[in-house]
This record gives structure tokens, C-alpha cells and sequence, in this order.
């Protein structure tokens, strides 16, 4: 019966769902900067009917831009104008997204998970499920695991975190984050397989159980709960929080431009509409400000990891300025050897370096804040893929995707150990 209710549930949410039939996915590379300020125009030529996936920064990085079907042959037209080369890497977004729902339903069918062990961690998860997920856990690990709740979304879900800890008060700490961005659903189903490895392998593996016996971990899987149950109920593609934005009929603000480094400043925009709206002041979205004042109250945490999707990349401050970091040289070097163990495990290739010479300047960025209060190890991935499936990554590539990742972890939670 539980499990006819909950493809019930699927079921009704697809068809309340916002649709994307015709909707393409456009690769475009500029040859050098004047073709770099006309895709950027872009923006402005066609106001808040683009989805930049991936952002204007230079010519060597493509930009991949979601086109709604009604826009389609008007961009095409402008690229072709202009002489932009283009290719086409989704030719039709609702197609990747009725095949992800069909599997969403045919493993509701198959019933909830009894326990963490039947826990399918090869499929997508609705924000329930997580949530019931990370009661089992500490149920089935308390004497490793329990869930603190930081605080409260704009909608009222609880802000939730689970704590790795042997004992002890205020050890030195490690934070972890998926899913401040709400579409980047690899991001969440990582952690989650993230926080079944931690409580099955303390006392088994020998570098995560040396990392547990001096460390605490601190893991809040679904940093955006609003978004990420909009993405399940009425829009895959949504990116931001929910809050409404007074004077707008735009809702949200992005939870990684609402942070107080560089706030307001470039790769960022003081429009609701867009997709990186800082919000009207530092810290103004709950789901951030439960963040800020857990890390400060805490006052031990060594390393912040903030795990986002997609290009492939594992990067260090600033992103709001190009000014290095103090300790770059020792950053950079960490993110290298996390990297290859990363490539190590599937052959996968990462790009590293700090945010703004990787990806692109972005004011108002987690990890600049965290740096700037004296967080050292301040990092942020940007996980599988390099754009074939950008935010809809099949489910098959969950698995390999966390696995990969852990081993980059591993690398960077060990060194915070011995160098704390």
C-alpha cells in the first residue's frame, strides 16, 4: 500500500510539473572576445528566457545555455549572425526527463527502503526519502551518527545535519554540503551515498577511522530543501531557494551569491529574475544563515567542503577577487593530489585551481566566506559531467560519481587532520 501511495505521489507531481518539450541544450564556443561580449548579450537581448548552465568567461571554457523551444530559432539566428559556432548537446530536454521520472516511479513500485543496507543508492531520491534515509541511519549507528537540526527554510523544512563523532566536545571538525543548488540532483544522491561509507566504514578502513578518532564530520546532505522538492514537484530545472522577493513575481535567491565575501560584487545580479540573484543583503536566506551561525557557534571547524554539479572541477578561494589566497600555494597543491585520486579510481579528468581563475568570477560564494573566517581548508567541487548531460546526469553514474569523489575526501579530511 506505502508503495502505491508513493507512485501515486510521483505520479500526480509529473503531471503538475512545469514541461520542457523542445527545449535544447546549446554548446556555444566563442574564437575570442568580441564573440565572448555577444554571447553574453545574449542575457539582455533575450531578458530571462535563457538558463545559462554554463556561464560566459572566456574563450577557452564553451557556455552551455538551456533554450526554450519558442526561443530556439531566434538564438540560432543570432549565433549564425554573428558567426558563433554552436552544437547542439541535448536535442530535447523533456525526453532526459521523462526517462528520469519512468525510473523514479518503476523503483517506487519496488517500496521504500526497511533499512540503510536496501537503501538504493543507484537512483534518485525524493526529499522524503532523504529525510527517512537519514533517520534510519542514526538509528541503525547511534553510537556514531546523530541529526542536528541548524534551522528552519523559508517553507519550514528542517535544515538537517548529520554528526560523525567518537566522543568528545568540540573537536575539530569537518563540514560538508551537498545540494545548496537544488537542480544538481548528484549532488544530494552523493551524499547520501557519502554518509553510508562513513558510518560502515569507521573502525574498517584504516584513513577514515584515523580521521573519525581525532575529527568530527558534519554532513547536511540537502542544504536547500525547498528547492530541492520544487525540482521533484513542478520544476526539474530550478536552481535557487523559494522565498519571494518583495516587489517581484520572481521567487528565489541563489544561496551561493547570498553570502557576506565580495557580496553584491561581479558574477552576481541584484535582479530576481535571474538565475544568480544575490538577495537584498548578506545572510538573507535562512537556509545560508543556518550555515553561518553554526560555523561561528562551532569556532573549530578546519575544513569546509561545499559540493555542487556540474564541469568537473575542484577549486579553492576567491572567487570574488582575483587577489590570491595567502596560502594558495599549499591549497593548490592539496587540490592537485586530491585530484589525481580522484582520476585515479575511473580515469575521470578534473580541472583544479582557485574559482575564479577555474570557472568564473562569482561574488558572494560559500567558500570565500568560510576562508575569510579562518576556515583554511575552504573547498568546492563541481562533479560529473563536462556537459552531456549537465544537470541531469543519469542515475547509473551516481554510483561512480560518489565513489570517485570519496577518494578526493579522504585526501583533503587528511590532510586537514594532520595539519590542524
Amino acid at each position: 500500500m506505502r508503495s502505491l501511495l508513493l507512485l501515486t505521489v510521483l505520479v500526480c507531481a509529473a503531471l503538475a510539473k512545469e514541461t520542457f518539450h523542445g527545449h535544447q541544450v546549446l554548446r556555444i564556443q566563442a574564437k575570442d572576445k568580441t564573440q565572448l561580449a555577444l554571447i553574453k548579450e545574449l542575457e539582455q537581448v533575450f531578458e530571462n528566457q535563457l538558463d545559462f548552465w554554463r556561464d560566459v568567461t572566456d574563450v577557452s571554457s564553451p557556455v552551455d545555455i538551456r533554450v526554450p523551444a519558442e526561443t530556439l530559432d531566434q538564438v540560432k539566428e543570432y549565433l549564425d549572425s554573428w558567426e558563433i559556432s554552436f552544437e547542439t548537446m541535448i536535442e530535447d530536454l523533456q525526453a532526459i526527463l521523462d526517462e528520469e521520472q519512468k525510473e523514479m516511479e518503476s523503483a517506487a513500485r519496488a517500496g521504500a527502503a526497511k533499512n540503510t543496507d536496501s537503501f538504493d543508492y543507484a537512483r534518485y531520491h525524493t526529499l522524503d526519502e532523504l529525510y527517512s534515509f537519514q533517520d534510519m541511519l542514526v538509528s541503525e549507528y547511534p553510537n556514531l551518527v546523530s541529526k542536528l537540526v541548524i534551522g528552519q527554510s523559508y517553507e519550514g523544512r528542517p535544515l538537517s545535519v548529520l554528526k560523525f563523532s567518537t566522543g568528545g566536545t568540540n573537536r575539530p571538525a569537518i563540514w560538508i554540503d551537498t545540494g545548496i543548488h537544488s537542480r544538481e540532483w548528484v549532488t544530494q544522491a552523493s551524499g547520501t551515498w557519502f554518509a553510508k561509507k562513513i558510518a560502515q566504514d569507521y573502525g574498517k578502513e584504516t584513513v577514515l577511522t584515523s580521521i573519525l578518532d581525532k575529527m568530527d564530520i558534519f554532513l547536511e546532505i540537502v542544504t536547500n530543501p525547498d528547492g530541492y522538492q520544487f525540482t521533484h514537484s513542478n520544476n526539474r530545472m530550478w536552481r535557487k531557494t523559494r522565498k519571494p522577493n518583495p516587489g517581484s513575481s520572481c521567487v528565489g535567491v541563489d544561496p551561493n551569491r547570498n553570502w557576506d565575501a565580495g557580496f553584491g560584487g561581479p558574477g552576481s545580479s541584484s535582479s530576481p529574475c535571474t538565475e544568480t540573484y544575490r538577495g537584498p543583503s548578506p545572510h538573507s536566506e535562512s537556509e545560508v544563515k543556518a550555515i553561518v551561525d553554526f560555523v561561528l557557534q562551532h569556532g573549530n571547524i578546519k575544513e569546509f567542503v561545499s559540493i555542487h554539479a556540474y564541469s568537473q572541477m575542484l577549486m579553492y578561494p576567491y572567487g570574488y577577487t582575483a587577489t590570491p589566497v595567502k596560502d594558495q600555494a599549499e591549497l593548490h597543491a592539496l587540490a592537485e593530489k586530491a585530484v589525481n585520486a580522484l582520476t585515479a579510481v575511473y580515469g575521470t579528468r578534473y580541472k583544479y585551481g582557485s574559482i575564479i581563475n577555474v570557472i568564473y568570477q562569482a561574488s558572494g560564494g560559500t567558500i570565500d566566506w568560510t576562508y575569510n573566517v579562518g576556515i583554511k581548508y575552504s573547498y568546492t567541487f563541481e562533479l560529473r559531467d563536462t556537459g552531456r548531460y549537465g544537470f541531469l546526469l543519469p542515475a547509473t553514474q551516481i554510483i561512480p560519481t560518489a565513489a570517485e569523489t570519496w577518494e578526493a575526501m579522504l585526501v583533503l579530511m587528511s590532510h586537514a587532520k594532520n595539519n590542524s
